[in-house]
């Protein structure tokens, strides 16, 4: 054969044939397993249920977090309204209000069991709130 008939001036050698051959099988091994990943329905679900787990432990880190964070701002708000308090509470003076709540006591026209009977129904109703929580 010559260039003429439109032949290949170099024939692959038996190596060469043998090594295309082996990297061809190789490839269509890759393909056929991932063919068959792709048709194994029950895997490609363990994987999906996988993947949503630890998508949901990032999200309840994260929101846990914030909480955490929301926690402390509040305590940190809590303990200077305290503070706030226990200052007023300090610059009034307790006996004065003691003094003054037991005179507005004594001038009400609203007689002290109906205020008892008020307290009592306060408190009543925030025993059955916390019970139903519970």
């Amino acid at each position: 054969m010559s260039d003429k008939n439109g032949a290949h001036p170099n024939k692959p050698t038996i190596e060469e044939l043998r090594a295309d051959i082996q990297q061809t099988r190789a490839e269509l091994g890759e393909t056929v397993q991932a063919l068959a990943a792709k048709a194994d329905v029950k895997a490609r679900a363990r994987d999906q249920v996988e993947l949503t787990k630890q998508r949901v432990r990032a999200q309840a880190v994260e929101a846990t977090e914030k909480m955490r964070g929301a926690a402390m701002a509040a305590s940190g708000r809590v303990r200077e309204a305290a503070t706030q308090a226990s200052d007023k509470v300090r610059e009034t003076g307790t006996h004065d209000l003691a003094a003054t709540a037991r005179e507005q006591v004594r001038t009400s026209p609203v007689p002290l069991p109906l205020v008892v009977a008020g307290a009592l129904a306060l408190v009543g109703l925030i025993l059955i709130v916390r019970g139903r929580r519970r």
